[in-house]
């Protein structure tokens, strides 16, 4: 195996797992609720509704 193939695999699952363990850590703050709300109200405005 070439040593950059193995580096590029190792590479993307360590960036996956990182991701993940910072959308872990942005849920237990409680952030996913504010990004909701900012989300519904930016869409109510393009709507026209709101």
């Amino acid at each position: 195996m070439s040593g950059r193939n193995f580096f590029s695999r190792h590479a993307g699952i360590l960036l996956a797992a990182a991701g993940l363990c910072l959308m872990v850590f942005g849920i237990s703050r409680g952030e996913m609720s504010v990004v909701f709300d900012k989300a519904v109200r930016i869409c109510m405005e393009c709507i026209g509704i709101g």
